[in-house]
């Protein structure tokens, strides 16, 4: 399959948007908006219907992180970055584990998925990484970063060269997050001069 113009747009987009994410800027999410609207298209086209239907999800999750970057913090004020909970990470990686089993047989059994378990294990890790971002979690950046690798075979192996270079960017700039973000997070455990 050749890259298409959408998939260079898609490309392009992508890299802004994570790019102003690991700068802390709520314009990522605008800039998430377009890019997974452009992607809905080239994963239908490459038959990646766990990635396809992941966009969708994306969407939602950039409104919602939109919002709860501005106003999900104390007193309805900005987000402060902070860590997941063992909780929190229990009930993630549940849901992980069963989106993937469930929608790997399923999109084995019913579909022409090309690589269905491998599509829906990379698509149930960046679903937990993406709700993180939204709540502005660190650990984002790490999942991002194990689900960066897989994601550059998979498109790879789908003659997807253009968004499996997008996803060797991603890897570079998700490292770059977890970095400033770690960065950003000392800064506000600091104790403030009085």
């Amino acid at each position: 399959m050749a890259s298409s113009p959408v998939e260079l747009a898609g490309v392009i987009t992508g890299i802004a948007c994570v790019w102003l994410a690991a700068r802390n800027s709520i314009w990522n999410f605008p800039t998430a908006l377009v890019s997974c609207a452009l992607y809905v298209i080239v994963f239908w086209e490459a038959r990646l219907y766990s990635d396809m239907a992941l966009q969708g999800v994306f969407i939602a999750l950039a409104f919602y992180g939109w919002y709860q970057w501005l106003y999900g913090g104390p007193q309805a004020q900005e987000l402060p970055i902070t860590r997941a909970t063992a909780l929190q990470w229990t009930w993630l990686s549940a849901v992980a584990v069963a989106y993937a089993v469930g929608v790997g047989y399923a999109l084995s059994a019913y579909t022409d998925a090309a690589i269905p378990y491998w599509d829906s294990s990379t698509t149930a890790i960046s679903l937990v990484a993406q709700v993180l971002l939204t709540r502005k979690k660190i650990e984002n950046w790490i999942l991002w970063l194990v689900v960066d690798v897989a994601y550059i075979g998979l498109y790879w192996h789908r003659e997807l060269y253009l968004t499996a270079g997008l996803y060797a960017v991603y890897l570079v700039l998700a490292t770059y997050g977890y970095l400033e973000w770690r960065r950003l997070l000392r800064a506000n455990l600091q104790p403030q001069a009085a």
